[in-house]
């Protein structure tokens, strides 16, 4: 199970990737191979989720056994990009849905979920009833502090990781501190605090190691250095962890280097994590490769399906879509536009940049700029960005 703190996620991982299910189908026989999951029936995890199911359906008024099977969930959800898992999360907490009376970890875990679907308002309710039940809960403060960060309220965030400190680890508390800190101009010194302070902490478990590092290469990219960016990317993929997260942020940064044959290569074989798919199609697309044209597709269908069910939960990575795969820079920075609504982290503030610049519209890039301006954020490509903003007429 994931240990990682949730100030670790960044935008990739508060939002959920996209729906991929759709109006039920038919197949035309029993021989008929629908789509092949993840995980098989014989892997340890398989068994762990067949025995928890178990002991949930012998016992369906197990709060503890039930939390922790949502929790399971929620963590495969996170570490394979597959949004079915929260599906089964929210199975197993069915019988509570709608009651007050649970315990924290159970109002935590629907905190989860709900954020999951960016309905923020709802996520910080239940992590409020479970504070209001048990005030020192690390990881209620910790979530709040993410869902502010996605808000653009650092000092909202700044506040639950004083909260979460009396009660924390040196890395855990340092980590949540350097997550603001490296949002608001002080990429740097974050950047240092949280590498000694994982250096001080040997017995740090992989997962937690895998987090760290790829939120320390992530702050290393915003101050401008893109080897120790990428040192620290390559020592988080030899742990050996499967992280969606990880393989996102290292795509995003092997594209940004222009090394777009090392992004097919890594991702060639998660065509099933919508968000690792974006990737993908950028990165073939960018080596005229044939299989782009069928990656696109998958998108667009992707997309389509989530709106005729009436989701709008991915607005940042359609508008990236639109503007990058399809040459729509009027329907990305209406996208754009409507995500910086609800999530202000800095990857909408840069397709909001982006998006804007294409379509030639200095005041929709206005909100982003205000943001910049006001957040001291530091990334020179987020710089150069809204310079190309301003210039607009």
């Amino acid at each position: 199970m994931h240990a990682f703190p949730p100030w670790l996620l960044g935008a990739g991982l508060l939002l959920a990737p996209l729906a991929v299910s759709s109006a039920p189908y038919t197949p035309s026989s029993d021989a008929q191979v629908l789509e092949r999951l993840p995980i098989k029936p014989a892997d340890p995890v398989a068994r762990e989720l067949r025995g928890l199911r178990a002991a949930l359906a012998a016992r369906p008024g197990d709060e503890s056994l039930a939390e922790t099977l949502a929790r399971r969930y929620f963590d495969l959800a996170m570490a394979e990009g597959d949004p079915r898992y929260i599906g089964y999360a929210e199975a197993a907490l069915r019988p509570w849905a709608g009651s007050t009376a649970v315990p924290p970890g159970l109002h935590v875990i629907r905190a989860l979920l709900v954020q999951y679907r960016h309905n923020f308002a709802g996520a910080l309710a239940e992590l409020g009833a479970a504070l209001e039940a048990e005030p020192s809960n690390v990881e209620a403060h910790s979530w709040r502090a993410a869902i502010f960060m996605v808000q653009a309220r650092y000092a909202d965030a700044r506040a639950e990781c004083a909260a979460v400190a009396p009660h924390a680890s040196e890395l855990f508390s340092t980590g949540c501190l350097a997550y603001v800190d490296a949002t608001t101009g002080h990429a740097r010194a974050a950047y240092d605090r949280l590498s000694a302070a994982l250096q001080r902490r040997k017995d740090a478990s992989p997962d937690s190691r895998v987090w760290i590092l790829t939120r320390l290469a992530e702050m290393a990219r915003r101050f401008g250095d893109p080897g120790l960016a990428e040192k620290n990317f390559r020592e988080a993929l030899a742990l050996g962890v499967t992280d969606n997260f990880l393989l996102a942020a290292f795509g995003d940064f092997l594209l940004d280097e222009n090394r777009p044959g090392e992004v097919a290569g890594l991702l060639k074989d998660w065509a099933r994590s919508d968000t690792l798919l974006l990737r993908l199609a950028y990165a073939e697309k960018a080596l005229k490769l044939p299989t782009a044209a069928q990656r696109i597709q998958a998108l667009e269908d992707r997309f389509s399906e989530a709106a005729l069910r009436g989701e709008q939960l991915h607005l940042q990575e359609e508008a990236r879509f639109r503007l990058h795969l399809k040459g729509d820079p009027a329907g990305a920075l209406k996208l754009a536009a409507e995500n910086w609504r609800s999530q202000r982290e800095p990857r909408d503030a840069a397709i909001l940049l982006e998006a804007a610049i294409a379509a030639r519209d200095r005041a929709a890039a206005q909100p982003a700029l205000e943001w910049l301006d006001q957040s001291g954020f530091e990334e020179r490509a987020m710089r150069r960005l809204a310079e190309r903003a301003r210039a607009l007429k």
